[in-house]
């Protein structure tokens, strides 16, 4: 570089060709081979091409050897002295040695050492037909760019060069490697990039043309940066861009074309299959008509039973399958089936002879059903008056439920509505039973819904409990099973009828647990409560107040007939029985019978016997086990020698105590409103005294004392039932009903069941009747 001082040992080494100014003649000769001329070597393959070219390279030659004498004569003129240089230009008109020397210029090499230039110009000839800078193509006698990695490195390598013989072969340049479009493709790939699309840039005076928007303003940056021709560099990454555009888009279109030519030829593989499966169809099809025509010749000339008919058509089914199905030629052999099958169950009684022809019905079923379920639309809830059609959205019924529509059920029909007992359920149990796997799901409903119901029906409502010797329950349960749900409609008038039954009934009378027992299964609980309420557990309530507890000679008899219903009344309410109708007079024979010295060996014996009779579920229940607790500490009581205490003493002292002070606190109470209505008359006269005297007889009355004279008025015993609180609230009774009186809210609670729901004073005597053995008004 001019910079760079000279270095006298590779000025000695360096090689004999000088610098521009120094005798520029040294470095011509012959001229290398240059490294395009294999690239012209390869476009001109043929014979004819040979001659062309070596008529190009003989004349080549000659003119080199001509520049070569004229630039032999010219070195050694110019190798004579430095100070000649351009001498000729006196006798010109050139000026070129003037402004040298005017610039400093005193002969020899240039630059600041004289050194000349680092690379001398070297010619190399470019490809036939390429333009200038294509394909990154460098020009021999052009210096790399500056800021470039190759000038670096010279920079920082500065080595002795020798001789080199460049025309020599070995010595040529390695040919570049250039990148395929596969390649291309392969890298595009494995980068995930996407295929270039183009874009126009019109911001400018001038369209320009991008490939992506990542260097939208690279040209500007370029300039910007000092970057050797930035307009030639972007037009060439711009062309480069675009060659690679062209490439993806080739290669998408062409993967395209490969994937059509597949879908194509699989297209062509299934119409072949179809081709192939649509004769063999054809050939069936032939065959199929071949033998439906020989079963006609034989039909026709009867010489075809049904069992010869079904074999025939299982056979061409087998061989068939799926022509067959396909076809649908199931309906063709039921117009073959139908009238012989008529025939065959004219005059059938089903409850008399169930079995007939239940076997040829089951080789049809193969045949005109095959393996599809049993599983079609229902019948329309009509009549059956032979328009089958209507149950199958317009349509006729599947081959194998018309055949047995139009063959089987006539006779079944007729057979329900005219023969058929209800009452004697087990011979058209027997025939469902055997027929149940033959018939069709929507003709065993519509024998279910049409025949079976009716009948029963009209059987509830003509059953009288009173008179009957059969009970209801064992002809109507069996249908449960094929009916269930069907039945809800029969249990109403049976639980009325149950129930008037019932007015009359005694509870020594057994015939009504084995009567209303099987029906706790079938009714919900609500309803078997309520009929169990209304007409039960008044007439056993009676009993226990029957009940004479006597321990010399004890009655069991009423005790055992309200145990016996253990099984099926709901707990609480024989709870509810004991507590209010056994134990308040059993556990005072019990406090009698200790205060007066007894065998306490007998009192336990006694005690046991009656627990022994109460059932285990009875026993599991808190209320039962806390009035035996209390007949327990009555007799620790007694064989501790402490007083017993009596049953019931300490609720009736704490009732007094508290209706002391509550009729304290209501006299207080009207002084002070007597005080305030004599105020009110005096300041607000005769009116106001009126409304204070209503005011303060509806404060003095509590709600437990409007309930005390309500239950008076109706001639209805309320007492606090002791030992029985809710929610911190005493329970009273309110004759045969349980409540409690919250005064904070002003309402009546009524135990239901296990609820407490407030009641008025009027569905509190309606309950009260209703419990007692009357009706709901």
């Amino acid at each position: 570089m001019p910079s760079d001082e000279i270095d006298k040992n590779v000025e000695e080494e360096e090689v004999e060709r000088p610098g521009l100014g120094a005798g520029a003649g040294a470095g011509l000769g012959f001229k290398p081979k240059p490294q395009g001329e294999e690239e012209e070597e390869d476009l001109l393959p043929s014979a004819f091409g040979k001659r062309i070219k070596e008529a190009a390279e003989r004349r080549e030659r000659e003119r080199e050897m001509a520049k070569f004498s004229a630039s032999k004569s010219v070195k050694s003129k110019s190798a004579s002295t430095g100070t000649d240089m351009a001498e000729f230009e006196r006798h010109t008109r050139g000026i070129g040695m003037r402004l040298l020397e005017k610039m400093g210029y005193k002969g020899g090499g240039l630059g600041k050492n004289q050194q000349g230039i680092a690379v001398p110009i070297q010619a190399k000839l470019r490809p036939k037909n390429m333009g200038m800078g294509f394909n990154d193509f460098r020009e021999a006698g052009l210096p790399p760019a500056p800021g470039t990695e190759e000038q670096g490195d010279k920079a920082k390598e500065v080595k002795p060069k020798t001789k080199e013989k460049l025309w020599l072969k070995k010595n040529r340049e390695k040919k570049k490697d250039y990148v395929t479009a596969a390649e291309l493709l392969l890298q595009k790939m494995e980068k995930g990039v996407e295929a270039v699309q183009t874009v126009l840039d019109m911001r400018g005076p001038q369209v320009r043309v991008l490939t992506n928007l990542e260097n939208l303003n690279a040209e500007q940056v370029a300039i910007e940066e000092n970057v050797p021709m930035p307009e030639l560099q972007h037009n060439m990454r711009l062309i480069v861009d675009l060659v690679e555009a062209d490439i993806q888009n080739y290669d998408r279109k062409l993967r395209h074309e490969r994937e059509a030519v597949v879908l194509l030829e699989r297209e062509r593989e299934r119409l072949q299959i179809e081709v192939v499966r649509q004769k063999q169809q054809l050939e069936n099809m032939e065959a199929l008509m071949i033998g439906i025509s020989q079963i006609k010749m034989m039909v026709a000339e009867g010489g075809m039973s049904l069992e010869a008919l079904a074999d025939a058509f299982v056979n061409l089914q087998t061989k068939y399958r799926e022509d067959f199905k396909l076809h649908n030629l199931s309906v063709i052999a039921l117009s073959f089936a139908l009238p012989l099958t008529m025939s065959l169950f004219h005059g059938w009684e089903p409850l008399v002879q169930p079995l007939r022809g239940i076997d040829i019905m089951g080789l049809w079923q193969g045949v005109l059903q095959g393996n599809e379920p049993l599983d079609y639309s229902i019948f329309p809830e009509t009549e059956m008056t032979g328009n089958w059609g209507t149950g199958y959205g317009g349509g006729s019924p599947p081959p194998y439920t018309l055949l047995v529509m139009e063959a089987v059920l006539p006779p079944v029909r007729t057979a329900t509505t005219n023969t058929w007992e209800p009452r004697d359920p087990e011979p058209m149990l027997r025939f469902l039973e055997l027929w149940e796997k033959l018939l069709p799901a929507s003709v065993l409903q519509s024998i279910l819904e049409h025949l079976i119901m009716p009948k029963l029906m009209l059987a509830v409502d003509a059953w009288d409990p009173l008179l009957e010797t059969v009970p209801i329950h064992a002809w109507l349960h069996p249908w449960l099973p094929l009916l269930g749900s069907r039945m809800d409609p029969l249990y109403m008038p049976i639980r009325f009828k149950l129930g008037n039954a019932l007015q009359a009934w005694h509870p020594s009378d057994s015939s009504a647990y084995a009567l209303l027992s099987p029906w706790q299964a079938v009714f919900d609980p609500g309803s078997w409560e309520q009929l169990l309420v209304r007409s039960i557990v008044p007439k056993l309530m009676s009993a226990l107040q029957e009940l004479v507890v006597n321990p010399a000679h004890q009655q069991l008899e009423p005790f055992n007939w309200v145990m016996a219903w253990a099984k099926v009344l709901p707990i609480h309410h024989m709870a509810g029985m004991l507590e209010a109708g056994f134990f308040p007079k059993w556990q005072q024979v019990l406090y009698h019978w200790l205060c007066c010295n007894p065998n306490f060996d007998e009192v336990t014996q006694w005690y046991l016997g009656w627990k022994s009779l109460l059932p285990a579920e009875l026993l599991a229940n808190e209320r039962i086990r806390r009035q035996l607790n209390v007949a327990l500490e009555m007799m620790n009581q007694a064989v501790e020698g402490t007083p017993v205490v009596q049953p019931g003493a300490r609720e009736n002292v704490s009732y007094l105590r508290v209706t002391e002070q509550r009729q304290f606190e209501t006299q207080q109470q009207q002084q002070h409103q007597a005080a305030s209505t004599a105020y009110s008359q005096q300041h607000a006269g005769s009116a106001g005294g009126i409304f204070g005297d209503n005011g303060a007889g509806a404060a003095v009355m509590s709600l437990k004392e409007v309930v005390e004279v309500f239950a008076q008025e109706h001639d209805v015993q309320f007492l606090p039932k002791l030992g029985r609180m809710h929610e911190g609230l005493q329970v009273y009774g309110f004759g045969m009903v349980s409540i409690s009186i919250d005064s904070a809210k002003q309402v009546v609670l009524a135990q239901t069941g296990e609820k407490w729901v407030s009641v008025s004073l009027e569905q509190l005597v309606e309950m009260h009747r209703s419990r007692s053995g009357g009706r709901w008004k």
